[in-house]
């Protein structure tokens, strides 16, 4: 009778033993998975509805803050050097703020990021008209383009991210633009620290499509000065002159032995003030990077390092091309987060794109998107420190 006894307990202490065992994994896993959050809550009221702000985090402390409205990244904390946690994007405190006229903070381009030749286009023949908000030329999808837009929304499960999906249906003709466009962005954050950014878009007409990001980065942290000290590399080899307009000439243009060589790490402002007939034309850079690719993936486009924080962005991408702006119109009328002015070049844009005026450049990567095919891009925001 003992020895069943102490076999009963050796057995019972044995199968204890190998359920922690086996359950050490999945909890492992599920405190991993269960890190990354998302939050939601009011955000205020537009004319489409009411908005929401969406707070992605992950297991390091990382947060992501996204509003509907607009698609807009309003705040993304991110650690420096000692660990310490500051908003690097420029924006507002406010959705009222959002609603008014501002360069773009943090939002959804659409439908076609950047610029077009005095508002006009061609397809198959068809010609078409867009307001000319910039200028004399189209300008970020009008001057009511996707970043002005409430657009649906639901939190997405997806092993290994906090995910938000944004869609929006564009009806024929809105800004101008053929065809009834059905568009979905996704804001995806792992545990690695990246920002993974989904764009895919159909049409029931043949149009053009151009979507990218617009958020003003300053790794020292929104507001805390300009961001000529931060150390820039761009993979490219060449880049599109513009003429006085910024309207690409058409022309694919070496970077090498000019101010837009930035295949080493330079810093921002080291030629930014160079006699350059090119930084004239757009008082700083305001342009358009070639970039070399090797393959259709996701590939290394370009790398931020911002020596006093310690903070170091890679930028990758499956797009041909990296707009590189340098904040040349902030003048401080912007009042931003915690009153704070945006003051000249408080912020940089890496805005990953084909390239602008593309449909009126038939050498260019073909912006023209068909009603038997999808739209599909991606961009990744890694952030570490050196």
């Amino acid at each position: 009778m003992k020895v069943n006894i102490r076999r009963i307990i050796l057995f019972a202490l044995l199968s204890l033993s190998t359920a922690c065992n086996s359950d050490a994994p999945n909890g492992n896993k599920e405190e991993q998975q269960g890190a990354l959050s998302v939050e939601v809550a009011d955000f205020g009221k537009t004319e489409e509805g009411a908005a929401k702000l969406y707070t992605l985090k992950n297991k390091n402390g990382m947060q992501v803050e996204i509003t509907n409205y607009g698609g807009i990244i309003t705040r993304l904390m991110a650690p420096d050097k000692e660990g310490k946690f500051d908003d690097i994007v420029l924006g507002f405190d406010n959705l009222a703020d959002y609603q008014k006229d501002h360069p773009y903070f943090g939002a959804i381009i659409g439908r076609y990021g950047n610029r077009i030749a005095r508002g006009k286009f061609f397809i198959d023949g068809q010609k078409y008209s867009l307001a000319a908000n910039n200028g004399l030329n189209a300008l970020h999808g009008g001057p009511t383009g996707f970043h002005k837009h409430l657009w649906k929304a639901r939190e997405i499960n997806r092993e290994g991210f906090a995910g938000l999906e944004l869609s929006r249906v564009s009806p024929d003709m809105e800004e101008g633009y053929p065809g009834t466009l059905n568009a979905t962005v996704r804001y995806l954050l792992n545990n690695e620290n990246e920002l993974l950014i989904e764009y895919e878009a159909t049409t029931d007409k043949p149009t053009i499509v151009n979507l990218t990001n617009h958020s003003y980065f300053n790794l020292k942290g929104a507001g805390k000065g300009d961001i000529l000290g931060h150390e820039l590399r761009i993979n490219a080899d060449y880049f599109t002159p513009v003429d006085s307009t910024l309207i690409p000439t058409g022309e694919l243009r070496p970077v090498e032995g000019t101010p837009f060589d930035f295949n080493t790490p330079t810093p921002i402002g080291k030629r930014i003030n160079d006699k350059n007939q090119q930084l004239e034309f757009g008082l700083g850079y305001d342009h358009n990077f070639v970039l070399d690719r090797q393959g259709p993936g996701l590939e290394l486009a370009a790398s931020v390092y911002e020596p006093t924080s310690g903070r170091f962005m890679e930028v990758l991408t499956t797009e041909p091309g990296l707009q590189f702006y340098s904040g040349n119109f902030l003048d401080g009328t912007n009042i931003g987060k915690n009153a704070v002015k945006y003051d000249y070049r408080a912020g940089f844009c890496l805005e990953t794109q084909h390239y602008p005026d593309s449909p009126n450049e038939p050498d260019f990567p073909s912006t023209v998107l068909r009603p038997e095919e999808k739209y599909q891009t991606e961009t990744m925001y890694r952030f570490s420190v050196k």
